[in-house]
C-alpha cells in the first residue's frame, strides 16, 4: 500500500520579527510544493530518500541521537509504528520544488506532507491531527517553532497570526503574483532574531513605536487584501521594508535586490528572518514578466509564485 501527500511552501508577507513582540503577522501559502510518498515495506526499518540525501535506520532510535535534516520523517514514521503497534518497515520518498533554507517553508511543508502520507498508511487522519503531528515533527529541528508555518502549509490561503490569538484564515482571495528572488546568502535565523532583540533593548522607545506602526500597517493591509487593492498593497510592502531596515535585518545585497524589485513592481521587501534568504516583489499580469527580466538581467536567481489556496492535498 502507498500513501501520497503534498503540501505548499509559504511566504511571510508582513510582520516578521515584530510578531515575536505581539504584532500580527500575515502569511500565505505559495504554489511551490513538497510531495511525500510513504509505503509499507518488509523488514523492520525506516528508509527515507530525498534530493538532500538518504537515511535508513531501525525503529525506536532516540530522535535526539539522529544528526540529519531528515529526522522529522523518522520521528513521524516511528511514532506511527509505535501508536499503531506495528512492526512493518516504512519507505518514504520526498520530492520538493521549494528551495531549502531560504525562509520559504520547506521544512514545514515537509513535515505536513510527511505527517499526512505516513499516518494515512495506518489510519484516516483529519487535518487537525495532521497539523499537530507536523508541528511535533518540526520541533525535532526547530524547538521553538510557533506552528505558524505548518498551519498555513496545512490549510493554504492567507492567514493572520499573533501570539495571543493564534491563527485566523483570511477569507479574501486576492489575485497577485510574487516574484521571489534568492540572495543565496546563508543566514542563521537565531542570530538575526538575537540581533533584533539587542536593537530592542538598546532602543526601547523607538522599537515600541515601530511595533505600533507595524501593527497599524497590518490592519491597513487586511482591508486592502479584502479589496484586492494591489498597488496600495505595494506601498505597504515598501513601508514595511523601511521598518525592517531600521531594526537591522538587511544588508547590501538584499538592498540591491529590493531596489530592483521596487523599480520593476508595486513593492518589494525581505521575507522571513533577513540577513540573507529571499525577498519578494508584488506584481500582477501587467508587470510580472518585466520584474522577472529585471532580476535576471542582474543575474539574480528568481521565480514567480501565486497564492496556493488548496493547502494539504492527499491522493
Amino acid at each position: 500500500m502507498k500513501s501520497k501527500a503534498s503540501a505548499p511552501g509559504k511566504v511571510i508577507l508582513f510582520g516578521e520579527h515584530f510578531v515575536v513582540y505581539g504584532v500580527k503577522a500575515i502569511l500565505c501559502a505559495i504554489n511551490k510544493r513538497v510531495t511525500v510518498t510513504a509505503e509499507k515495506i518488509e523488514g523492520e526499518k525506516i528508509s527515507i530518500k530525498s534530493n538532500i540525501g538518504n537515511l535508513v535506520l531501525e525503529p525506536n532510535k532516540p530522535v535526539s541521537e539522529i544528526n540529519s535534516p531528515l529526522k522529522p520523517f523518522y520521528y513521524l514514521a516511528n511514532k506511527m509504528l509505535q501508536s499503531q503497534n506495528q512492526t512493518t518497515g516504512i519507505e518514504i520518498i520526498v520530492e520538493s520544488d521549494i528551495p531549502i533554507g531560504v525562509g520559504l517553508g520547506s521544512s514545514s511543508a515537509c513535515c505536513v506532507a510527511g505527517a499526512a502520507a505516513i499516518s494515512r498508511l495506518f489510519v484516516e487522519t483529519p487535518k487537525e491531527e495532521i497539523l499537530k503531528l507536523a508541528i511535533a515533527a518540526e520541533k525535532t529541528i526547530f524547538q521553538n517553532t510557533s506552528g505558524a508555518d505548518c498551519t498555513v502549509c496545512t490549510y493554504g490561503g492567507i492567514m493572520e497570526y499573533d501570539k495571543k490569538n493564534g491563527f485566523t484564515k483570511i477569507k479574501s482571495e486576492p489575485d497577485f503574483h510574487l516574484v521571489i528572488a534568492n540572495s543565496n546568502i546563508k543566514h542563521s535565523t537565531e542570530s538575526v532574531v538575537a540581533g533584533v532583540k539587542q536593537f530592542k533593548e538598546e532602543n526601547e522607545v523607538e522599537f515600541s513605536n515601530l511595533c505600533n506602526d507595524e501593527s497599524k500597517l497590518v490592519e491597513d493591509v487586511l482591508k486592502l487584501l479584502n479589496n484586492n487593492s494591489i498597488k496600495e498593497l505595494g506601498q505597504k510592502i515598501i513601508q514595511n521594508q523601511v521598518y525592517l531596515e531600521t531594526i537591522g535585518v538587511s544588508n547590501e545585497k538584499l538592498r540591491n535586490m529590493i531596489q530592483v524589485g521596487q523599480k520593476s513592481s508595486f513593492g518589494a521587501k525581505i521575507t522571513g528572518a533577513g540577513g540573507g534568504g529571499c525577498i519578494f516583489s508584488l506584481t500582477d499580469e501587467s508587470n510580472l514578466e518585466h520584474s522577472i527580466n529585471q532580476f535576471k538581467d542582474k543575474n539574480y536567481e528568481c521565480f514567480s509564485v501565486k497564492i496556493d489556496f488548496k493547502g494539504l492535498d492527499t491522493f
